[in-house]
């Protein structure tokens, strides 16, 4: 039989669950304690209410929270590209085509070298409160290399997408039909086993909407559930045709009309927003104010890739949210914790209920609000990954 442990002394506990604490969609509980056996939370409430455990951690005051769910990360290149982020800073405007010279870095890495420079970025990532993460291929762009890299990501995540249609691939740069049916065809039944989701860049200078139709269609057939980038740079198809397949996120959401608005709040499809992206980029800021107050389901997430968002912290991206797009602390907390969990259509996440994995973050703060106040400074003070403490 595993052992049990209580951490109490929480001075404010997030558990996402509106039927307990203060009643708000963050479920705040006051004076609290949480009780974990084996990777599972067994109990949350007030600390003088907590049963008795075989082990006991004292939070001394502090705030617990869920662990981060970060739903979009690009986390499989070799390479950088700090010259590109020089000279866009230096007032050169970011496009897609940046993507090639990460492709290139990748194509030549070993797989060796692609894993471990994964779990560097993982480990990067727990120390500031990650505890589950998607991540994407997409710097490939060969079947074969598309494929290894499903297979290095699947040994660490679940959360595996397919986005061979990162951007049409050097070599069939002239022909993108035929690159799309390579994507739906020899590499997609390469890729396929590997994953669970697919993905598409549906912009300019990458795959228009008939395109990321027909590829997203084709993964779906496959038993890969759709995901997408939509409407990053610039008004397009992508947030449609995302609630029309159902796709579990339609990923940055910056220009956005109002029929997108109103699709995004009529369905289960979830609006991820990665401030990260127009941080880096110095571009206009998704409106997270408009899309909440008409009801659609928010996340946020890191995006985090060599190109256009090179951070793996989820508090950076709490502390934008709030700061530049209109959110409030509690909002930008639900939605990196739970609304990431909404993204990837789980409940076992993103929540600190019975049930649910034990998956926690402490802070170094007495309040969740600390990490939009507080800005930069790292509050993480230990994160727990299915009931095991991992800092």
């Amino acid at each position: 039989m595993s052992s049990s442990t209580v951490i109490t002394n929480i001075a404010a506990l997030v558990t996402n669950d509106p039927s307990l604490g203060d009643h708000s969609p963050l479920g705040l509980v006051r004076d609290a304690a949480v009780v974990i056996e084996g990777d599972r939370v067994v109990w949350t409430g007030e600390s003088s209410k907590a049963p008795a455990t075989d082990n006991r951690v004292d939070a001394a005051g502090r705030a617990v929270l869920p662990g981060f769910v970060d739903s979009h990360s690009h986390l499989l290149f070799a390479g950088d590209r700090t010259e590109e982020f020089n000279a866009r800073m230096s007032g050169r405007p970011y496009s897609a085509g940046g993507i090639r010279t990460t492709v290139a870095a990748t194509r030549a890495a070993s797989d060796a070298e692609l894993e471990a420079s994964l779990t560097r970025y993982l480990a990067e990532a727990l120390r500031q409160g990650t505890t589950t993460f998607e991540t994407k291929s997409g710097y490939g762009l060969t079947t074969a290399d598309e494929s290894r890299a499903l297979r290095v990501a699947a040994r660490h995540t679940d959360e595996v997408t397919f986005l061979g249609a990162h951007i049409v691939a050097p070599e069939l740069a002239d022909d993108p039909a035929a690159y799309v049916d390579l994507v739906t065809g020899e590499m997609l039944d390469a890729c396929a086993p590997h994953a669970r989701w697919i993905d598409v860049f549906c912009e300019q200078g990458a795959f228009d909407g008939d395109q990321a139709r027909a590829i997203l269609t084709a993964g779906r057939a496959r038993g890969l559930h759709p995901r997408i980038h939509a409407n990053q740079l610039s008004y397009g198809p992508g947030v449609q045709l995302a609630v029309e397949l159902d796709a579990a996120s339609a990923d940055h959401c910056t220009h956005l009309t109002d029929a997108d608005v109103d699709a995004l709040a009529n369905s289960r499809t979830v609006a991820t927003l990665l401030p990260g992206a127009e941080f880096s980029t110095r571009a206009q800021w998704p409106d997270a104010r408009r899309l909440i107050d008409a009801g659609a389901t928010v996340a946020l997430s890191t995006d985090c890739n060599p190109g256009s968002s090179f951070t793996s912290s989820v508090p950076f991206c709490i502390a934008l949210a709030v700061r530049d797009m209109g959110m409030t602390p509690d909002e930008a907390v639900w939605s990196a914790t739970a609304g990431g969990a909404a993204a990837l259509r789980r409940e076992d996440v993103g929540r600190l209920v019975p049930g649910a994995y034990a998956d926690l973050t402490l802070l170094d703060a007495p309040s969740h609000v600390h990490l939009a106040y507080r800005p930069g400074v790292p509050l993480v003070a230990g994160v727990w990954r299915r009931g095991v403490r991992k800092l």
